[in-house]
């Protein structure tokens, strides 16, 4: 055998050991491995790979209550204390200064401490359902579900801005580039829509500060992203075929695309290109279902008119939460989320900003708390009537919540109309999924300060919400970077207070 002989068979041989150990490694290998990690339930059951589906439905670590969740984002931060929390010790100290004591280490966005006073809630509140839920006099028809509803009043966060305080919530710290919790929720169970991604976003008014990171997939794979749905027009942009393409000839593109990108998946066996293949298919899939989703003329107009849609909207008002028909739009949404549902869609996220009210409150809260009163009553007394209510999951929440102080960003001992970030105590709202309807929990003190009872942070509310699908918090990890990641990262525990 000559030497040039010698050196092809020896390259030969290196190339084909290669092969072996590549395809052994993350073929039959990697396949054993998973599923002695799912069995010790480290991480979730095959599913991903059947059928090169990484939403193909899987097994959740033990019995679930809750199949799909809807996610209501107020973004911004609406004022727990003119909505959720009355305080009527606070209307008697209206105007007053708070104690040094009170002061002494804490961090405001814009309040000035010297010359900051207290400033009450002018808006009564009404007792609502045979639970006496007390609520504002701004959500009559939420109040129509109270028994329904599992009112939190003692949720605390560790972030006071915006963008940060919103990370957090989502994905459960206030840092860039975590999987959000709707993408945990699709990386553990896949979704049971077909024809539909397993997360969809939906957005009304201005548009959150926090923007697309809201609903980022992170380290995961970009199948368990978010997908943004426009309000108006093609649900997403460019899912339609080019005019004058047959569909048999973009089915031929499809399916070129997928032979070659499985071609090169076989070589270097990337995630990542696993995900664009079921991403091709998906997109030629939702080209017709999506379009008949938005289509809302076989709902009947007694769902229409509950919902709100041809609501009319005050001309000329110029507030934070208002962009084009926001009534409109937010009560389409709230509709579509019901309809996501019934398509098996895993978790929808509806953000409506913006809640932002360092000023103005009188003008701007009654407009925000009349967009979203009405349509997401609507929602749950829907799911509920359609027997969905007790496998669908409805949060209502935001980033943090605003000041018993009143803003005075000016610096004038004067009391004003807005209020500042407040990350030690507010409110958030539940129902349907396995929670405990007509209950209110945990306290803030009498004017609204801090949380003093039964506190709960957000990776708490995490927890509870994995563990009402089925997912223990501990198990549904991620190794990243050499370190096990999960969405309640080294806190949270589930509080059993609040399921059913």
């Amino acid at each position: 055998m000559t030497m040039q002989q010698q050196s092809s068979l020896a390259k030969y041989v290196d190339r084909t050991r290669r092969e072996f150990l590549n395809t052994t490694a993350s073929g039959l290998g990697m396949a054993a491995l998973g599923s002695m990690l799912s069995q010790d339930g480290l991480m979730p059951a095959a599913g991903a790979a059947e059928g090169g589906n990484p939403l193909a439905p899987v097994e959740p670590h033990f019995d679930a209550k809750a199949k799909a969740c809807i996610f209501i984002f107020m973004a911004g931060a609406p004022s727990q204390i003119d909505l959720f929390d009355d305080k009527p010790l606070l209307r008697k100290r209206h105007a007053q200064p708070l104690p040094d004591s009170f002061l002494e280490k804490v961090r405001f966005a814009f309040i000035k401490k010297k010359t900051a006073l207290l400033q009450g809630s002018p808006y009564r509140f009404h007792r609502h359902g045979e639970c006496g839920m007390s609520l504002s006099e701004l959500l009559p028809n939420l109040g129509s579900v109270a028994d329904d509803l599992l009112l939190i009043r003692s949720l605390h966060t560790d972030e006071f801005n915006h963008h940060p305080g919103q990370l957090m919530m989502q994905c459960g710290r206030g840092t860039f580039g975590l999987p959000s919790m709707g993408s945990w929720l699709t990386y553990g169970l896949g979704s049971e829509s077909q024809n539909l991604p397993g997360y969809v976003v939906l957005n009304s008014g201005r548009g959150s500060s926090g923007g697309a990171t809201l609903w980022q997939s992170g380290f995961l794979p970009s199948s368990y992203a978010g997908v943004l749905f426009r309000n108006q027009g093609e649900p997403i942009l460019n899912l339609s075929s080019p005019a004058g393409i047959p569909s048999q000839l973009q089915r031929q593109g499809i399916e070129t695309l997928r032979a070659v990108n499985e071609q090169r998946f076989a070589e270097v066996q990337d995630p990542d290109i696993s995900a664009r293949i079921a991403s091709y298919e998906l997109a030629y899939r939702m080209q017709t279902a999506a379009p008949e989703l938005i289509n809302l003329t076989g709902e009947s107009k007694a769902t229409i008119d509950a919902y709100g849609l041809n609501r009319p909207e005050q001309e000329g008002l110029k507030v934070r939460g208002k962009q084009g028909n926001t009534y409109q739009s937010f009560a389409r949404n709230c509709l579509l989320a019901r309809r996501l549902v019934e398509r098996g869609v895993r978790f929808i996220n509806i953000i409506y900003a913006s809640w932002d009210h360092h000023s103005n409150i009188p003008k701007e809260l009654p407009y925000n708390a009349g967009c979203v009163d009405q349509p997401i009553a609507a929602l749950i007394s829907d799911l509920k009537q359609r027997g969905m209510l007790d496998s669908t999951m409805v949060v209502w929440g935001s980033e943090f919540g605003r000041t018993p102080l009143g803003e005075n960003r000016k610096g004038k001992r004067e009391v004003g109309t807005g209020r500042d970030h407040h990350p030690y105590s507010f409110s958030m709202l539940m129902a349907g999924g396995g929670i405990q309807g007509g209950q209110v929990y945990g306290a803030s003190d009498d004017i609204g300060w801090h949380a003093t009872e039964n506190r709960v942070h957000i990776n708490d509310l995490h927890a509870t919400m994995l563990h009402q699908f089925g997912l223990d918090h501990l198990k549904l990890t991620h190794r990243f970077q050499g370190r096990d990641f999960r969405l309640t990262d080294v806190g949270g525990n589930v509080v059993q207070d609040w399921l059913a």
